[in-house]
């Protein structure tokens, strides 16, 4: 079994930030890696959850939390939010030292008692958001078609890594999670619904200390999970769940329901894009329904590899998930996000990139084949023709992600297609 460290594209990402502040919160799902990375950049560490210290642990943070602090730096504190008196405590000794690169602060949730916490953080503490691993990270993409290289060329072209529509439809399944990736096919499987076990069962109620039924949050995964990639409201969420049995629970719920999922990082949505237009087309504002993995979903379903290749249509689907996980990531890296298009005239524009320097790029996700290229191609163009370039920026790149593919080139139109399995920052 090779356990060897797989480099993150996080890795970069942390070492800037402590180049440049205090504290680095390292926030993100469980099971995504958080902990390992910090710890290839920390020289000192502090196990807040560790269950022989975790008593003391709590009572050393509510008497005398700059203990905790002390060690060679920088130093992680792991699972920080058990004790958010920390974080008032580290921006002062951040302010009192007056170097940056201190502390790691790492945590899978939101703190359920934000009262303890009196100063915003501002100047002092840098975000870093790290997800379930992208295929590039798993090594399970060439990266040779370059994002960075989009946004500065426009085109781009490379070989794949070998992976067939059976081998997608297993990588959407397994996600991810690093921990599954030294297993066995059968054996990886099996993470992600323990993954799922371990959010319905404990990590819903844990994340604010509030008692949630294991019953609904399942009913109500299931439900996200047939709307992954749709601007649905949660009242029609609701609906679907009420139509599957759950009639006691009401919106209200719902609400609070998805509330914690977020806190802990199962799900997150997607904004949307408002671009200048040529023309005044109302733009949809609603937020896209999305898991941070796919094999949320897949799990939540109750679906395997084989259910995906015989309902297409499922799996294109739940791979638009994969392939924003995987964009969301790669963003991160260029200092972009992701985002959304829709419109009331019904154009729709699966992904938008936006860097913060203003140049941007449009992506179209499709599963494969040449007449799913063809309609991505067109909605990229039709959207390209609405952006006023007067105001803004023309589209730096337009592409079409396919799951399955050899190569990645570009067409006459300026479409380019590339393959999820030969993307990379």
């Amino acid at each position: 079994m090779n356990n060897k460290y797989k480099k993150r594209i996080a890795d970069k990402l942390l070492s800037a930030q402590l180049e440049a502040a205090g504290v680095v919160l390292v926030q993100g799902p469980k099971w995504c890696g958080k902990t390992t990375t910090a710890q290839q950049a920390a020289v000192s560490s502090m196990f807040m959850d560790n269950p022989a210290m975790l008593k003391a642990n709590m009572m050393l943070a509510e008497t005398n939390p700059e203990m905790i602090l002390e060690g060679k730096v920088p130093r992680l504190i792991d699972e920080w939010q058990l004790a958010p008196t920390l974080w008032d405590a580290a921006r002062f000794v951040v302010s009192q030292r007056g170097v940056p690169g201190q502390f790691i602060f790492t945590g899978s949730a939101v703190p359920p008692d934000k009262s303890a916490i009196t100063h915003s953080g501002t100047g002092r503490f840098a975000w870093l958001t790290m997800r379930p691993m992208s295929l590039l990270e798993s090594e399970e993409s060439s990266g040779s078609v370059s994002l960075d290289t989009l946004f500065n060329e426009g085109t781009a072209a490379g070989i794949a890594a070998d992976i067939d529509i059976i081998r997608l439809a297993f990588l959407m399944c397994r996600g991810g999670w690093p921990g599954s990736l030294h297993l066995s096919d059968k054996a990886s499987l099996l993470q992600a619904n323990n993954y799922v076990d371990a959010v319905i069962n404990s990590d819903i109620s844990r994340v604010d200390n509030t008692s949630r039924n294991a019953v609904f949050a399942h009913k109500l995964l299931r439900s996200y999970s047939r709307y992954q990639g749709a601007q649905v409201s949660l009242t029609k969420i609701a609906d679907d769940i009420t139509a599957s049995g759950s009639s006691s629970f009401g919106i209200d719920t719902i609400y609070d329901y998805v509330n914690a999922l977020k806190k802990i990082f199962v799900i997150e949505d997607m904004e949307a894009w408002s671009p200048n237009l040529r023309s005044k087309t109302a733009i949809r504002t609603s937020d896209t329904r999305y898991f941070i993995d796919p094999s949320i979903a897949t799990s939540s379903l109750g679906i395997g590899p084989d259910d995906l290749i015989k309902d297409l249509n499922t799996m294109g689907l739940l791979f638009e998930t994969m392939a924003i996980r995987d964009l969301r990531v790669y963003a991160d890296a260029l200092g972009g996000k992701v985002y959304h298009y829709r419109d009331k005239n019904g154009l729709e524009c699966d992904a938008i990139i936006h860097l913060r320097n203003g140049k941007y790029g449009l992506v179209e996700i499709k599963l494969g084949g040449d007449s799913l290229i063809e309609s991505g191609a067109k909605t990229l163009k039709s959207l390209a023709a609405k952006i006023d370039t007067e105001k803004m920026n023309a589209p730096s790149f337009m592409m079409v992600l396919t799951g399955v593919g050899k190569y990645a080139y570009t067409r006459a139109d300026g479409v380019t297609v590339v393959p999820i399995s030969a993307l990379g920052v």
